[in-house]
C-alpha cells in the first residue's frame, strides 16, 4: 500500500503568499513580515506566478476591464488551491496506478460545482467557421460572453497533449477567456515510480504563450493546479 507524502511548502505558507499576493500589481498589507517577500514581489510584477504546485500566467497589457476581471478569476483560484490542499489525503488514495481519472474529477467538483457554481460538462457556443462542440469539465459565468474554463487531467495530460487542446479550446471558445488546468504533480507507474511530471512541463508549455505579444493566444489568465506528490511513500 502507497501513502503519499508532499513535497511541498507548509500549506498555509503558500495560501498566505497567494491570498495576499495574488494580485497583478505589486504587495498587499502585510507581506513585508514575510523574508521571501522579494520573490513573490518580483513575480507578481512580471506576467507569471510560479509555485512549486501553482503557477499562473496572465497576457501581457491586459486593459483596466480585463485586471479587474482577473481579480475575480485569482480569488476563484485562491478557492481551489485551498480545497485541493485541504483534500489532499483523498486525492492520493484515488490517484494511483491504473485508476480512473472520473475519481478526481469528482473530489474537485465538490468545490467548483457544488460550492463556487461552476456547471459541468455544458456546451460551449460555436465557435463561427469551427465545427466543435467544446464540452470543457466545468464553466463558470462571469459575465455574458465571458468565463472560466476548469479541466481536470490525468494520465493524457502531456503523453497526449490535453494540455494544449485545453488551451486550444479556451482560445477558439467564444465564451471563455480564462482556463483553470488541474492536473497531476506526477503519474505512477505499476512499481509505484513516478513515470512523468506533467505539472513541471505543463507549466512550461503553457507559459511559453505568455509574456510576448507575438506568442500570446486569445486567453486573458492560465492557472496551472498540481494534485498529488512527487514521491509514494510505501507503507
Amino acid at each position: 500500500m502507497h501513502s503519499a507524502v508532499r513535497k511541498s511548502p507548509d500549506p498555509s505558507v503558500v495560501d498566505h503568499r497567494i491570498g495576499q499576493l495574488l494580485l497583478p500589481f505589486g504587495p498587499k498589507v502585510g507581506v513585508a513580515s514575510d523574508p521571501s517577500a522579494s520573490f513573490w514581489v518580483l513575480k507578481l510584477r512580471s506576467f507569471a506566478i510560479v509555485a512549486l504546485d501553482y503557477t499562473r500566467f496572465v497576457r501581457h497589457a491586459p486593459s483596466a476591464a480585463e485586471l479587474s476581471e482577473v481579480l475575480i478569476v485569482d480569488g476563484l483560484a485562491g478557492a481551489l488551491f485551498r480545497h485541493l490542499h485541504a483534500v489532499e489525503a483523498e486525492i492520493a488514495r484515488v490517484h494511483i496506478f491504473n485508476a480512473q481519472s472520473s475519481a478526481v474529477q469528482s473530489i474537485v467538483a465538490e468545490l467548483l460545482r457544488e460550492r463556487l457554481g461552476f456547471t459541468e460538462e455544458v456546451v460551449l457556443t460555436p465557435e463561427l467557421g469551427f465545427v466543435t462542440s467544446a464540452r470543457p469539465d466545468f464553466y463558470f459565468s462571469l459575465a455574458e460572453g465571458r468565463g472560466v474554463l476548469a479541466e481536470v487531467e490525468r494520465g493524457g495530460t502531456t503523453t497526449n497533449n490535453h494540455d494544449l487542446k485545453d488551451l486550444w479550446k479556451t482560445h477558439i471558445a467564444v465564451d471563455a477567456q480564462h482556463l483553470f488546468l488541474v492536473v497531476p504533480i506526477a503519474n505512477w507507474n505499476a512499481q509505484g515510480r513516478a513515470r512523468e511530471k506533467p505539472f513541471m512541463r505543463v507549466s512550461r508549455r503553457l507559459g511559453a504563450f505568455f509574456g510576448d505579444q507575438r506568442r500570446e493566444v486569445d486567453v486573458l489568465s492560465v492557472h496551472v493546479f498540481g494534485y498529488g506528490t512527487l514521491t509514494l511513500d510505501r507503507a
